[in-house]
């Protein structure tokens, strides 16, 4: 606002306009001489007039820009535009944030909070608010100094979703009615933990358009990837049993990032602890990725249950160099398949009893819905459901076993009902005897995704003869030639619920024929519903729904974790009789990130402005230059004032020619002359 006040550079030349009418001209005849001399020194007069006005100018207006302590150094200083009401920050704690830049000590997430808390002081305003990725809840905070020292602004091990963080900025800017706001967002901005492709971004545009007040964006981003950094995963773990003694089976995988898959061979120490007792091993790393199946770990036969944990070497990213692991004898895999047709049931029951282990043991049991009240729900991994949709009671068994983790696969049956379940429900019946071709499936997650060795599974050689259509919402995760699903899936807040289009009887599908997709479809589903049975569960950081974590007991993981954040924290925890173990998700090892000009399309419309930083850049983002305007307006003063000084007259110097008698007595004879004229 004090810059409304640059008007005033004006008031010297009002005053000069002042001043000449203060003077009356009067023609005076000896004055003609003294004009005529003027005339001569005429063009700098006035060049010195003008530059004198000017430097009286540029003294007020740099008197006037330095009371209003401009902010300059990049966006920040072009962008602020003043102080706003409320300052909402989006802060990423995710696993990707506690990347180190190349050379530099400083994390993207220390470095962020630092410039975050300089900058936002300097700026200034009314409210502050932080929502963090863990929770995704609005908290007031005193001042941006607050997000260096709270513990809800400290690493985490589970992802960011800046969606829901921005949807929760738009509710309490909605909620508290507040005005001019403005919303910071620190980010590496991973694909994963932006999920640009969600139709969610559509949504949140148009409510943020729709607020009156305005709302300006700014994002504080660390897009540089950690080249070469290495992220462990275990993908297995299992007890066996000897005659005398017990041991461990740990498989896992090494991820580099950014590397070509041809990259030179490097040596990686694998640092193995199960619950303090130590073993090393390396292994010879080529290319981007390594497998390590079943490593043996020598392990007390009287130990059932316990846990461990995998390291690496301290790298570009120390969030990804451990994962804990539990292990408890394995229990019972069992499998309900409710079906009419007992003799159409035979695939399932094949594909669910058949153990691709010899150390985990399978039940499967064929039920119809009559008998279903005497099923023990709590020791069931997996329902495979062939008959029509439950209803009643019966729907009321399946959505509490589905609501406690469980997996439930329905496949249509021929007596087609309107029931629904979970808001889908089948249609009618479409043959097609020359057979519909698998046109796409999801190989990247769920139950159709690639082995870990990166193989795809033969999805593509399916024959579907006879499908059902399915009504209601979902996600396709293998659609047929015209884009009609054969398998999909309904959200859900826990469990799985998957609808398969097609049976596995040979005049509807290849599914029992090439058998292969259709026992890899099972077997995952069971494995999923087994994880929240027994004592032992392997969870994701931040997904722990079905738990007490207050009640958690830490037993390995990062000393600082506070009690409140242990759901969020990888390690390993005991909640009464049961081990848990907390790890980053998978997205998490190696996460593309997302282009700038896709950035730019998920704000297209708003107000929004992005730097990009770097870990460990101490340089601030943001300064005062108010000093510089000081200095420009005393400069302008001392100039002004020399050219204010009278000249000096000049002298004759010694080396030039003195006049010679005839033109000393013509200038005098025309003084003479002059002063008769004068005179008369």
């Amino acid at each position: 606002m004090l810059l409304a006040a640059l008007p005033l550079i004006a008031l010297p030349i009002l005053i000069h306009l002042i001043n000449q009418r203060r003077f009356q001209t009067i023609r005076w005849g000896a004055m003609m001489f003294l004009l005529a001399a003027n005339r001569m020194s005429r063009g700098y007069a006035k060049l010195r007039q003008w530059l004198i006005l000017l430097f009286r100018t540029l003294a007020i207006a740099g008197l006037i820009v330095g009371v209003a302590r401009p902010l300059a150094s990049g966006w920040l200083g072009l962008t602020a535009g003043g102080r706003p009401d409320t300052t909402i920050i989006l802060l990423d704690r995710s696993p990707s944030m506690r990347q180190q830049g190349e050379g530099q000590v400083g994390t993207k997430l220390d470095t962020g909070r630092q410039q975050l808390a300089r900058s936002l002081n300097m700026l200034g305003s009314a409210k502050w608010v932080l929502i963090e990725s863990t929770t995704n809840l609005p908290r007031e905070i005193e001042s941006p100094d607050a997000l260096l020292n709270l513990p809800a602004t400290e690493p985490a091990s589970a992802s960011a979703d800046l969606p829901a963080m921005l949807q929760a900025a738009r509710d309490y800017i909605q909620a508290n009615k507040s005005g001019r706001t403005e919303v910071w967002m620190c980010s590496d901005i991973r694909a994963n933990d932006w999920n640009a492709e969600s139709g969610r971004w559509t949504t949140l545009r148009d409510a943020f358009l729709e607020l009156t007040q305005g709302v300006r964006f700014h994002l504080l981003a660390y897009p540089q990837a950690a080249v070469g950094n290495s992220a462990v995963r275990v993908t297995n773990v299992r007890r066996q049993q000897g005659s005398d003694s017990a041991e461990l089976l740990v498989s896992l995988k090494l991820i580099r990032e950014g590397v070509a898959d041809d990259a030179e061979k490097i040596a990686v120490p694998v640092s193995f602890e199960i619950e303090g007792a130590r073993s090393e091993t390396t292994v010879e790393m080529t290319g981007s990725q390594f497998e390590l199946k079943d490593h043996r770990i020598p392990i007390e036969r009287s130990k059932d249950r316990g846990w461990g944990k995998v390291s690496i070497p301290a790298d570009a990213n120390s969030a990804d160099n451990d994962f804990y692991f539990v292990f408890d004898q394995p229990a019972v895999r069992q499998t309900i398949i409710v079906a009419d047709d007992t003799n159409a049931a035979r695939p399932l029951q094949l594909s669910a009893s058949i153990s691709p282990d010899p150390a985990v043991k399978l039940a499967a049991e064929v039920l119809t819905t009559d008998q279903l009240p005497t099923v023990a729900w709590d020791q069931v991994s997996l329902v495979l459901w062939q008959a029509p949709l439950p209803e009643g009671a019966a729907a009321d068994a399946v959505q509490a076993f589905v609501d406690r983790g469980g997996q439930v696969v329905f496949f249509p049956t021929q007596g087609i009902t309107s029931t629904s379940f979970a808001g889908a429900s089948w249609q009618s019946w479409v043959e097609s005897p020359d057979g519909i071709a698998i046109e796409t499936w999801r190989g990247d997650q769920d139950l159709l995704s690639h082995t870990q060795s990166g193989a795809a599974l033969p999805v593509g050689s399916l024959q579907v003869r006879k499908h059902c259509v399915l009504s209601g919402e979902h996600i396709a995760l293998a659609t047929l030639k015209g884009g009609t699903p054969l398998l999909a899936r309904v959200t859900t807040n826990r469990g799985g619920v998957y609808f398969c289009t097609t049976t596995p009887a040979a005049a509807d599908s290849s599914l029992a024929e090439n058998g292969v997709v259709l026992y890899v479809l099972v077997q995952r589903a069971l494995a999923s519903g087994a994880a929240v049975l027994g004592n032992t569960r392997q969870l994701v950081a931040g997904d722990v729904s079905g738990e007490q974590p207050t009640a958690w007991q830490q037993l390995a993981g990062p000393p600082e974790a506070l009690s409140t954040e242990f759901a969020f924290h990888g390690g390993v925890y005991s909640g009464g009789e049961r081990l848990l173990a907390l790890n980053r998700t998978t997205a998490e090892d190696q996460s593309a990130v997302l282009p700038d000009g896709r950035v730019a399309d998920l704000f297209q419309g708003l107000d929004f402005a992005r730097v990009d930083d770097k870990a460990g850049n101490l340089a601030a983002l943001i300064q005062e230059i108010w000093r510089l305007f000081l200095v420009a307006m005393i400069i302008a003063l001392i100039v002004e004032a020399a050219l204010c000084l009278p000249r000096v007259a000049s002298t004759v110097a010694a080396s030039q020619p003195a006049f010679t008698e005839s033109s000393q007595n013509e200038l005098k004879t025309k003084d003479r002359t002059l002063m008769t004229a004068d005179l008369r």
